[in-house]
């Protein structure tokens, strides 16, 4: 595959296996969502009953790796199906969301002076 990979790209090549099976009647915001968090769900399966320790190391397992990429690229992919259907642009979503995030949680100042509930007041 020489296609270049990024978001427009892969919502068009999702939109287009969809069409072809004519799937898009299905592809509905709530249906989308639902399999999304279906989706996630299997993912955090995975992950249930592994320590910290495993859970940091499951890439090299080679039985868990390919079942947690696979899980992450359904997350993906109907994420990007429902970001398409709502005329959401995920990239500018997400970068809005990390500006506002900036704001909302500054990083804490050095210095105890300038940070007037560093005095435990």
């Amino acid at each position: 595959m020489t296609e270049r990979l990024d978001v427009a790209v892969l919502q068009r090549r999702l939109a287009e296996f969809a069409a072809a099976r004519d799937w898009e009647q299905y592809h509905t915001p709530k249906n989308l969502a639902a399999a999304l968090s279906v989706e996630a769900s299997e993912l955090v399966e995975i992950f249930q009953w592994l320590t910290p320790e495993e859970s940091a190391r499951v890439m090299e397992d080679s039985e868990r790796a390919p079942r947690v990429a696979d899980e992450v690229a359904d997350v993906l992919a109907y994420l990007l199906q429902f970001c398409e259907v709502l005329g959401i642009d995920a990239l500018a979503a997400l970068a809005a969301k990390i500006e506002r995030n900036e704001r909302r949680f500054p990083v804490p100042s050095a210095d105890p002076a300038a940070d007037p509930a560093a005095d435990g007041s």
